[in-house]
């Protein structure tokens, strides 16, 4: 059997008597794409937050490709390749789309910073960031100043950012947030050009991108695995309906 790229086993978390994560166990293979859903509040970013490491669990297991990565801070962890997308966009706005994403492949071969040789004279380094603007159609924008992108492309350009990582891991937090129809079309599109090639975890609300994606997906209710399995068993489950989908998919 093939290992799976993310395993969590029996994972919790309370802040004070309030349990945010109630014994959640899941498994992404690879190339998969997982997403979880479920009503806010529901603990869904706080799952993302402990398998990125931003917060530590109480108790249970978080493998990456069999490494027990839960000892380990963020930085490291983007190490053994998981990268992740944030609710809010976080890119830096006073540089091009090109500096972004070269800083990331920077940061990941380990070139040095340096102040009297910025990013943007290294070729290899804008080669690679242009092929990751290319993944997500921002090339034609890569050298416009990120503060100046529409907030659709700035989804696009975290995903080049993490895209510029050599991921095995994407999470992806929301990637549609405060989006348009437009732009949201744009993002689906772009994770369907990338599904098969890294397994990604996906929280999102926008049902339509979900169902249109996932190859399977977990409901989360109160901090619980309510129900997981292929996007047709979650949408006729009777249980997920009254918990959470209701007309949305009607």
């Amino acid at each position: 059997m093939t290992e799976a790229v993310l395993l969590i086993e029996n994972l919790r978390k309370s802040f004070g008597g309030l349990v945010v994560t109630d014994g959640v166990t899941l498994e992404i293979g690879p190339g998969e794409l997982h997403a979880v859903i479920g009503p806010n509040g529901a603990g869904k970013t706080t799952l993302i937050h402990q398998v990125s490491g931003t917060l530590t669990p109480d108790d249970g297991r978080i493998l990456l490709n069999g490494t027990d990565i839960l000892p380990l801070p963020p930085y490291e962890r983007a190490k053994l390749g998981l990268a992740r997308s944030f609710q809010i966009t976080s890119v830096l706005p006073r540089f091009s789309a090109l500096e972004n994403v070269a800083l990331a492949v920077q940061a990941r071969s380990g070139s040095s910073y340096s102040f009297l040789r910025p990013a943007a004279a290294e070729a290899a380094l804008n080669d690679e960031a242009m092929a990751a603007l290319a993944e997500v159609g921002l090339e034609h924008r890569a050298d416009i100043v990120a503060a100046h992108l529409s907030h659709g492309e700035k989804r696009a350009l975290e995903l080049a950012i993490a895209l510029a990582l050599e991921p095995k891991l994407l999470l992806l937090d929301e990637p549609m947030a405060g989006t348009g129809p437009e732009e949201s079309e744009r993002i689906v599109t772009v994770l369907k050009k990338l599904k098969g090639r890294f397994a990604m975890l996906l929280v999102e609300h926008d049902m339509n991108a979900v169902f249109a994606l996932a190859d399977r997906i977990s409901v989360l209710t109160y901090g619980r695995v309510l129900a997981s399995g292929e996007p047709d068993a979650v949408r006729n489950d009777r249980a997920v309906t009254e918990a959470y989908l209701g007309e949305e998919l009607e």
